[in-house]
């Protein structure tokens, strides 16, 4: 039974399979769901594994900006560490308020997708760091991603495996089309060797990555013993886990290529950076709102 026993109606369709207690009572208020992440439930860590990696990446994204704005060089990393500080945080903040109406979970998780959009486009913001020559100029409109990621909400409940093969596919797409010039350098690399610093951290970013979409397709270990892990090491957890590992990875990986590099490719403009990603979060923002006019408002007691 995929619903909360003795509760009724479309605000009792959260629950997880393999997940069985620690679910948070529907229809919290704010101040409750902020009180509920200083005490053990099923969505604690969920919210804790992404909020303090953000505090991380904010400290990172400050120290970068204070010393590298004036040199238009850094803008492309800017705007990827910029991303990589916004996904974490919508994804704790739709973790956290997603009980407060089925209304705000959807669209709280809609914002999470469209951070991730925008992280996925931020990724090749700055192509000639992380590829080869003419693979370094790849281009994909994201936007156009987000849709089958956001319209399966609303089919979660008469068509929950519909629902995440699309939301899975709307994210492993994007990753391997951004991955083909880094795909291209690694093979390239292993062909006939290189000495470029990043190419470990690289792999383990790559590793992360294809651990974090095993984890989250499989629900492993909940789905072998359920109600083993409601509160501590579900897959939700471990997929959180790994897939900050993989951006710090990755992080690092392109400061290194930036240092190498830069002087010897060309690096996009600061319209190409900011504008292609100003453009792309209202686009986003855009679909959220169209997207939001189908869902029912609460009623009012």
């Amino acid at each position: 039974n995929p619903r909360i026993p003795g509760l009724k109606g479309p605000e009792n369709s959260y629950r997880e399979p393999g997940i069985l207690c620690g679910y948070r009572p529907p229809r919290s208020s704010a101040r409750a769901c902020l009180r509920s992440l200083f005490r053990m439930n099923n969505e604690t860590l969920n919210v804790w594994t992404h909020l303090v990696p953000a505090g991380y990446f904010l400290w990172l994204f400050q120290g970068w900006l204070r010393v590298g704005w004036p040199d238009p060089g850094i803008w492309p990393f800017l705007a990827f560490l910029g991303t990589c500080c916004l996904y974490p945080l919508a994804s704790s903040a739709a973790h956290a308020f997603s009980p407060v109406s089925d209304r705000a979970r959807h669209l709280g998780y809609c914002c999470d997708y469209t951070a991730l959009s925008l992280y996925s486009l931020g990724e090749p913001a700055f192509p000639g760091f992380m590829g080869f020559g003419e693979f370094g100029g790849v281009r994909v409109n994201r936007d156009s991603l987000q849709i089958p990621c956001v319209l399966p909400r609303f089919l979660e409940v008469e068509r929950p495996q519909l629902s995440k093969a699309s939301r899975i596919s709307a994210f492993v797409y994007p990753y391997i089309f951004d991955s083909i010039p880094l795909f291209y350098r690694l093979w390239r690399c292993g062909a006939g060797g290189c000495s470029d610093g990043s190419i470990p951290l690289h792999l383990r970013h790559s590793l992360c990555a294809l651990l974090t979409c095993a984890i989250f397709t499989s629900r492993l270990p909940e789905r072998l013993a359920p109600g083993r892990f409601d509160y501590i090491g579900h897959s939700h957890q471990v997929f959180h886990v790994f897939g900050i590992l993989g951006t710090h990875f990755q992080l690092e990986a392109v400061s290194m290529d930036m240092a190498e590099r830069r002087g010897r490719l060309p690096l996009p403009s600061s319209l190409e950076t900011f504008g292609s990603l100003g453009m792309a979060a209202t686009a986003s923002l855009a679909i959220i709102g169209i997207c939001s006019l189908a869902l029912p408002r609460e009623k009012s007691h």
